[in-house]
């Protein structure tokens, strides 16, 4: 397989992810790394290091500011909650992933995929106003440590943690829970697991990760005008089979 392809792949993963992202703020990495793994071929470990770095730069940011111009509110006390969580999490989660061996973290991968699928059907889904009052923000801190550690862990960009506990324990909207998460991820909160995986596996093919990054942000702004236009109901089924998908393919590798 030619740099080349895999370069220009790259990228067209990068876009798809992204616009999956702003669509449902579920942060990329877990379309990413499976997509790595199954076309490029890729090891498991390996694809999960160039999703998490390929998120470090802010390419989120074109998903924040439509949802910001759609009046969609980000509160700001929760999100660095979120992110003090997340950094301590992603460090522990990375530490993890090199000690568990590539094809069990593959079946990992693929299992916390399928229980997301069917957690996000068996969820009620909903597109109403969120509940200023029902937010506290400290519930950030342990929400962001669970989405670091599964971060670290599998490679996943947080959202699939982060979104629904969002949801259930401050009392967000759909639309919020996702602006929430995408907010979260604009600072480098990956950095800690990144420098893991790098030092693991003598360092990550940078070609690659900035064709992810930019596809990344070119994608992520669309999916987040798409997220307004779409009911709660027609977005979660979409979720849940993007992820199902996902995870039969990895199984069957």
């Amino acid at each position: 397989m030619s740099p080349t392809f895999e370069i220009v792949a790259s990228g067209a993963f990068g876009v798809l992810a992204g616009v999956l992202s702003g669509f449902l703020g579920i942060g990329g990495g877990g379309i990413l790394a499976p997509l790595l793994v199954v076309t490029l071929g890729i090891e498991q470990h390996r694809a999960q290091g160039i999703s998490l770095a390929a998120l470090l730069p802010p390419v989120g940011l074109p998903a924040v500011l439509a949802f910001r111009r759609a009046g969609v509110q980000i509160r700001t006390s929760l999100v660095i909650a979120l992110i003090v969580g997340f950094l301590f999490g992603a460090l522990g989660g990375a530490w993890l992933a090199h000690r568990v061996a590539s094809r069990e973290l593959r079946w990992g991968f693929a299992l916390f995929l399928a229980v997301s699928a069917v957690h996000a059907v068996l969820a009620k889904a909903v597109d109403r106003q969120g509940n200023s009052q029902s937010t506290r923000p400290w519930t950030g801190v342990p929400i962001g440590i669970a989405a670091g550690l599964m971060s670290g862990l599998l490679g996943v960009g947080g959202g699939l943690v982060a979104l629904p506990l969002l949801k259930r324990f401050n009392g967000l909207s759909r639309l919020e829970a996702q602006a929430t998460t995408l907010a979260m991820m604009l600072p480098p909160i990956g950095l800690p697991a990144v420098y893991v995986y790098a030092q693991e596996q003598g360092g990550l093919p940078w070609a690659l990760l900035a064709a992810v990054a930019v596809g990344f942000a070119l994608g992520a702004g669309l999916g987040a005008r798409m997220a307004g236009r779409v009911h709660a109901r027609v977005a979660t089924f979409v979720y849940a089979g993007v992820l199902a998908i996902l995870a039969l393919i990895l199984v069957r590798q």
